[in-house]
């Protein structure tokens, strides 16, 4: 039996989590439901993107994504079902799936006919991850077609040799400031030299490959710089970071409050030759 994974913008506040699931339970028998998440900001499609892109490849071949943001049927706006990568997503015609992989295409796209008439996005998705669970064929539900809409992704700017513009793309639980920067186009960008990464007033000059690689455990823990240490890293998806040392964003902060930074917004890096 396939995984049905769910990434929404809805929140837990509201009902509409649950009534996905049990949407599913009463189509299918015991399905095997995963939340990836539900608290993408409302409608932020390259967030929403960060998010499935790091988490849908660590699913079994044959997972079938629902991704329900920014969603509602319009004149302008189709379902579609998408196979890509041996996974399937469901999801809206607006451009997430360009944001997800700009490397990897589509194998087979199919717009979605059924419920072509209803403004209920949650049936019309649920409808198709029941009949993919069934083993049914993508040509039962829709038309096959060969084009999608396409996002431009936010990516790193060459300003000239000596500097990069990069975006935070990211904020996480823990306050985190996630931008678009990967270690590959770094490194390749740097060629060993040294640098000075600029986010608003706090600069950083040197990057972890972890959190505790910051912190120097050969000295007594009373005379460690730990709490408030700034720090800047590539994180498990391998995205510059920016973090402060087991910060809590509902107590003292997080990087995003305290270096005020937040989707968006900016942030240099200047390399000395």
């Amino acid at each position: 039996m396939s995984i049905i994974t769910l990434t929404t913008d809805f929140g837990i506040k509201d009902f509409h989590v649950s009534k996905i699931k049990g949407l599913l339970n009463v189509e299918l028998e015991n399905p095997k439901i995963i939340d990836i998440s539900h608290e993408i900001s409302p409608f932020n499609l390259i967030e929403a993107a960060y998010v499935i892109k790091n988490a849908y490849s660590n699913f079994p071949r044959g997972s079938i994504h629902i991704v329900d943001i920014d969603s509602e049927q319009t004149p302008d706006q189709s379902h579609i079902v998408i196979e890509m990568d041996e996974h399937f997503f469901i999801c809206a015609d607006n451009g997430i799936i360009s944001l997800i992989s700009s490397t990897i295409k589509p194998s087979k796209i199919f717009k979605i006919n059924i419920g072509l008439h209803s403004a209920n996005t949650i049936n019309n998705f649920v409808k198709v991850a029941a009949h993919l669970q069934r083993g049914g064929q993508l040509n039962v539900i829709g038309t096959e077609i060969f084009e999608i809409k396409e996002l431009t992704e936010l990516k790193p700017i060459i300003k000239s040799n000596n500097e990069l513009i990069c975006n935070v793309i990211y904020i996480d639980n823990y306050g985190n400031v996630i931008t678009n920067i990967t270690k590959d186009f770094f490194e390749k960008f740097q060629a060993n030299r040294s640098f000075v990464i600029n986010a608003r007033n706090i600069k950083f000059k040197q990057i972890f490959s972890s959190y505790s690689e910051s912190i120097n455990f050969n000295k007594e823990k009373k005379y460690r710089e730990e709490d408030g240490k700034k720090i800047a890293l590539f994180n498990s998806s391998d995205f510059l970071e920016l973090s402060i040392y087991k910060s809590n964003p509902k107590t003292s902060g997080g990087a995003s409050s305290l270096f005020g930074l937040g989707y968006g917004d900016v942030i240099s890096i200047l390399f000395n030759d």
